[in-house]
């Protein structure tokens, strides 16, 4: 095939502003992209188009990202496009080897190990500086650590710059610092590195050694950054010092789409490339080919509402004009919004919904649910479980790590040293019959059909590379190719399409998509959730359930329960981002219609709520010190742990469950979230008795969620 028609394939299909950032090849260039707008199609056709055109020297181009997967998945379609050579990785990848390279030179002597875990040395920081830590409170004390890190901080420069933050843990901001600092000498004692030295470290090199800059910049002449709308400070000053003044940028991103800022992750450089690029480009990619037009116009009003939110608080910051998606796809059913009676019944009826769509011809890999917090998941896994659904949780055994995989792996590998080029599928399908795999699923479910689920996955991910890397017809796709791609998917932890339902949380799901999208426990005080308490931390948490009604292609539901338990006090809320966009339930007419009955006062001294401010009438709710009006102030999943650990008490004693704690005393518990027993023995409900035969129980409980 000809060079010319190479280039007029890669162009092809392209629209016109994907096709303007795939010709726009030199000098700077900023990408807008909305959410399911084609821009990793966009950028990966510009690389190729580059790279074919003989603009672009493939080995001096890097592409960066955030996730291990989101490069495999970039590599993959280089290669697809004939532009494998192009460098695509994450910044902590290609530091890495950048520091690996340079440290002999530049610092003597071999790397320190890299701490994969933060856990065990923070710890033993905590253990030197005296001071009395949980798992709990190390988890948190370690992501301060890596914001205070990403945000290239010091132990000396965190106590100033991080005023105004909430101190983790229950301590303050100097103790923070203290533990900082131990944290770091421990590392020094133990000579390791953690990821976030890995930049500082190469940030440091390229800094004081000009030999190195100059070396890394005759490397690459040209970077592309995807989702900059998540990149660090930190990550931000490695990228300048990779430029070195020069402008071969292209940034891509979405400002509606950062939902990463407690990791340190901001859409000031994103928002401010004009101004450091006035000549730059700028080109919108707001043509959406993930949804129809009913899930883009609802995910378009989330977005719309915020301004109108954020005006009616003198504190909230202006918030940036967000991309205004228009849908290419036909029409499909509306967003259904379902209001249901507790968190059983919520549960019981997305699972219901499911099977009706999986009767209907959707593929269970293609329906997800999502939840706003992990503890969330046991209810929907249980429901599924019960309706004979099978589910994948994300985040649960890696698909790579399956035993199935890896003998698949090692025959594919066997194999490929003595076939030909026969078809690699038909290759592939005839290998793996001798695991366990056939043309038709197994009935049933258990061990037998996952197993059988795995190698499917496998079968069909070389029926798809065969037919992306086939095009041309003077390519050849061997097994031995087949078996590279898999080695390559399996350090990045890159796996195929599995059959089964999705369960995950809003976060991991970003960059994800599915046919069927079930957004759950849509209720104030998860969404948002209880402790965003600024316009900042609110508007960020809408921006979280835009993330989630885009991941949907066709159908959406929306879905939020009135109470927890059965039989529970119907005092839950549906989100106020629903506000204006649901249908007005039964209850809602009945708040509006019937007057609140007032507040009576007891002549003891009134007790009010420690969020709105009203009188408090009922016993439960002096207990917790809040109204059943106002939104939760607890996480699900200690509430749930609480629960969990209340029952099994209750069963080993013989005795009802409100016999240990009542449900009023474990919200107090779970909001509250004593630190000691002295704290613990202040709380309504728990008296001298229970203190000495729960206290230490309830602690480990709140310790380890």
């Amino acid at each position: 095939m000809s060079g010319d028609s190479v280039e007029a394939r890669i162009l092809a299909g392209l629209d016109d502003e994907q096709r303007e950032v795939a010709t726009s090849l030199t000098g700077p260039l900023c990408v807008l992209a909305g959410a399911g707008t084609g821009k990793t199609r966009a950028i990966t056709h510009r690389m190729a188009y580059g790279v074919h055109t003989g603009v672009y020297k493939p080995q001096r181009v890097l592409a960066v990202t955030f996730t291990a997967r989101a490069a495999a998945e970039m590599r993959t379609r280089l290669r697809d496009l004939g532009a494998g050579g192009v460098q695509a990785k994450t910044f902590h990848a290609a530091a890495l080897k950048q520091l690996q390279y340079f440290w002999p030179q530049t610092v003597g002597g071999q790397l320190p190990d890299l701490l994969s875990h933060k856990a065990q040395f923070i710890a033993e920081a905590a253990r030197r500086l005296r001071l009395s830590t949980d798992r709990a409170a190390i988890r948190d004390v370690a992501a301060e650590i890596e914001w205070a890190k990403v945000s290239m901080l010091t132990p000396e420069s965190y106590v100033s710059a991080a005023k105004g933050r909430d101190a983790p843990a229950g301590f303050d901001l100097i103790t923070i610092s203290r533990i900082f600092q131990a944290y770091e000498d421990v590392k020094v004692d133990r000579n390791v590195i953690d990821f976030e030295d890995v930049l500082l470290i190469t940030v440091g090199i390229l800094q004081e050694d000009e030999r190195v800059a100059a070396t890394v910049r005759d490397q690459y002449r040209h970077f592309v950054v995807d989702e900059y709308q998540d990149v660090s400070p930190l990550q931000q000053r490695l990228l300048d010092l990779w430029l070195g003044g020069r402008d071969e940028l292209c940034v891509v991103g979405d400002s509606s789409q950062t939902i990463y800022s407690f990791t340190g992750a901001t859409s000031k450089h994103l928002l401010g490339f004009p101004s450091r690029f006035p000549n730059a480009p700028i080109v919108k990619l707001v043509r959406d080919y993930r949804s129809t037009p009913q899930v883009v116009g609802l995910a378009n009003r989330i977005l719309a509402a915020r301004t109108a939110e954020g005006e009616r608080s003198r504190f909230a910051p202006p918030w940036p004009k967000p991309l205004e998606l228009i849908a290419q796809r036909p029409a499909g059913p509306e967003p259904t919004f379902t209001e249901c009676a507790d968190d059983d019944a919520e549960a019981a009826s997305v699972a219901e919904r499911i099977k009706a769509l999986i009767k209907d011809g959707v593929k269970p890999a293609e329906i997800a649910i999502l939840f706003r917090t992990n503890g969330q998941s046991q209810a929907y896994e249980q429901a599924l479980a019960s309706a004979g659904i099978g589910y994948q949780l994300r985040g649960g055994e890696r698909f790579f790590a399956r035993r199935e995989v890896r003998d698949a792996m090692l025959q594919l590998r066997a194999a490929s040293r003595s076939v030909g080029n026969d078809p690699v599928p038909q290759l592939v399908r005839d290998i793996l019959v001798s695991l366990g795999y056939s043309p038709e699923a197994p009935a049933g479910g258990g061990a037998v059909r996952e197993k059988w689920e795995s190698l499917a996955a496998l079968v069909s991910l070389a029926d798809e590379l065969h037919a992306n890397r086939t095009q041309d017809p003077d390519a050849i796709f061997t097994l031995m190719d087949f078996v590279a791609e898999l080695d390559e998917r399996a350090a990045a932890q890159h796996a195929p399409t599995v059959q089964g339902v999705t369960l995950a949380s809003l976060h991991s799901a970003k960059g994800l998509e599915w046919d069927a999208v079930f957004l759950v426990g849509l209720s104030e005080g998860l969404m948002p959730i209880s402790f965003a308490d600024t316009p900042e931390a609110v508007d960020e948490e809408r921006r979280l359930l835009y993330v989630g009604i885009t991941r949907a292609r066709e159908h959406l539901n929306l879905s939020w329960s009135t109470a927890r338990t059965p039989g529970g006090r119907a005092n839950r809320k549906p989100s106020r981002f629903l506000d204006g966009l649901r249908p007005q339930t039964t209850r809602d007419l009945q708040r509006t219609a019937a007057p609140k009955a007032p507040a009576r006062r007891k002549a003891s001294g009134p007790a009010k709520c420690r969020v709105c401010g009203t009188l408090l009438t009922t016993g439960a709710e002096r207990k917790v010190g809040r109204c059943g009006e106002c939104p939760v102030t607890y996480e699900e999943s200690t509430f749930d742990a609480l629960r969990e650990w209340r029952r099994e008490a209750a069963s080993e004693a013989g005795i009802p469950a409100f016999v240990v704690f009542t449900d009023a005393t474990l919200v107090a518990i779970a909001e509250d979230r004593p630190p000691s027993l002295n704290r613990l023995a202040t709380l309504p409900g728990v008296g001298p008795s229970k203190l000495e035969r729960y206290g230490e129980a309830v602690l480990r409980v709140l310790a380890d969620n």
